[in-house]
């Protein structure tokens, strides 16, 4: 039959060919994709064979940019991607600019929100209001040392679930394990007890995440008049909006009541981010469904980027038992003077330091500072950057140089806790407090609303294990292969740790 012909198949590859070649076009002109531009080009620039570069950059991003690095002597340079050119930039002048460029210039916002098809996996209402972004910096924070006696106890508890204290080695999948404890710890503060230990809402609000990336970077390679029928096919996020809101429907449903009925007099009423956003939400954002949605918002943000910070420390902890003893120390002593608390974890210098060399180190990301490019844009040193680009730092261009770090490719756990604090305070070089030399949780106006938050339970989740625990690879000395994809990486997922319970 013809239908089943070599010449019907090559037909139909050459017909997707022409309407992917067609579709580049009229995307590249709608976005007036520039033709020339004064910044040197890593890879071929012509308009297929660039393809080459956007395939390799996906597959081998940080190769890509340490040989540009090394091609261009620190001077900007671009790569091209399927959809535009990413430029990329590592003078400190130039790097300070970028984070004070104004948001209609280059936008933060629309850069995550394109690198994940936010319109089609969150929805185009969840990206016009971020009013939850506000509660999550000021409110969240400011409650912190009231909330610590939850985090603490949630802490505690899911560990004990997750990693039974055994007289023997017991090995256990690190990622999905810390997934559950982080999963759990932010769920208490988010919704508090019980639900944060029911199990259909942790795996609703570990999968999420997923779900939502993984619907990304699906439409991301697809054409864009083929979006909205694929992400039909695809997307399983208002599936589980609706499922989160059966789950949490009754309680919104009481919370909603007393307030009407105490108002302010409510004596016994919630701390917690549901509460928040009750309060907060306005219109359409007050239906339950709504408050559903923006609460697994908050979760796709806190749970995985924590998850994977962690998760790189326990790998580094237990390829390394050395540094088990210096850091029981420190938390021994903070705990034996000042008990556990939100001030004590700012003392505990050696946890801290450790975890931020972690991020320093390994990171959750090979390029920082990302930018969408809105208007044309010319630095002070006349590098133009055309709209519709992206542009960026890299970690290497930051976290891998001598000029801001001593030995930057040796992981040296108390790098940070032994530099010199002037303040006196031993606050100055701590994970939450961001710089343009350490930049994991971002910086200036666009940094992690949540990273105080994070910071706490990161620490708090160290300093417990440390204390209770006993940790090493299964392979001794070795570290899991870090995967990368894109401008990604991502501690190793399958990867086990064994555990035992503390011998000394």
């Amino acid at each position: 039959m013809f239908l089943d012909s070599p010449t019907f198949t090559y037909g139909i590859i050459l017909l997707a060919t022409a309407l992917y070649f067609l579709n580049w076009l009229k995307e590249h002109k709608a976005s007036e994709y520039p033709l020339i531009s004064n910044v040197p080009a890593l890879g071929p620039t012509a308009p297929l064979l660039s393809y080459w570069g956007a395939f390799r950059f996906m597959i081998s991003c940080q190769e890509m940019l340490a040989e540009g690095h090394a091609k261009f002597g620190g001077s900007p340079f671009r790569i091209a991607t399927r959809r535009y050119w990413h430029y990329i930039v590592s003078d400190p002048k130039l790097l300070d600019e970028l984070r004070r460029a104004p948001d209609d210039e280059m936008s933060f916002a629309v850069a995550v929100s394109e690198a994940l098809e936010f319109e089609y996996a969150l929805g185009v209402a969840a990206l016009k209001d971020t009013y939850h972004v506000p509660i999550i910096k000021t409110t969240l924070t400011r409650n912190l040392s009231y909330l610590y006696g939850a985090i603490y106890d949630e802490i505690c508890n899911a560990f004990a679930d997750c990693i039974p204290a055994k007289d023997e080695w017991i090995a256990m999948p690190a990622m999905d394990t810390v997934m559950q404890v982080v999963a759990r710890t932010s769920a208490r503060i988010f919704v508090g007890l019980p639900l944060c230990r029911n199990q259909e809402f942790l795996d609703i609000s570990v999968n999420y995440t997923t779900d939502v990336v993984k619907t990304g970077l699906i439409l991301n390679i697809v054409p864009v008049f083929l979006k909205p029928t694929a992400n039909r096919l695809i997307n399983r996020v208002d599936r589980t909006i609706d499922r989160t809101y059966a789950l949490l429907s009754s309680t919104m449903e009481e919370r909603r009541a007393m307030m009407e009925q105490c108002g302010d007099e409510w004596t016994d009423k919630p701390n917690d981010l549901l509460q928040w956003l009750m309060e907060a939400a306005e219109g359409v954002e007050r239906e339950p469904r709504a408050l559903a949605a923006r609460l697994l918002m908050v979760c796709f943000a806190a749970i995985h980027t924590t998850s994977m910070s962690f998760t790189h420390a326990l790998y580094h902890l237990a390829a390394h038992p050395e540094y088990m003893k210096p850091l029981r120390e420190d938390v021994e002593a903070i705990v034996a003077e000042h008990g556990w608390s939100k001030d004590s974890l700012q003392k505990m210098r050696k946890v801290d330091s450790f975890l931020k060399e972690c991020q320093r180190f390994q990171g959750i990301g090979i390029v920082f500072l990302e930018r969408k490019v809105l208007k044309d844009y010319t630095f002070s040193d006349g590098t133009f950057i055309p709209k519709g680009s992206c542009v960026s730092t890299s970690k290497m261009a930051t976290h891998d140089q001598r000029e801001y770090y001593d030995d930057p490719c040796v992981f040296k756990p108390w790098r940070f806790s032994d530099m010199p604090d002037e303040t006196g305070e031993g606050t100055k070089y701590q994970l939450a407090n961001t710089s343009m030399k350490f930049l994991p949780f971002g910086v200036g106006k666009h940094a992690c609303p949540g990273r105080y938050f994070a910071a706490n339970e990161l620490k708090t989740m160290m300093a417990h294990l440390v204390m209770t625990y006993d940790v090493r690879m299964e392979k001794p000395g070795e570290i899991p292969r870090v995967l990368r994809f894109g401008t990604t990486t991502s501690p190793n997922r399958t990867a086990k740790v064994l555990f035992r319970k503390r011998k000394d």
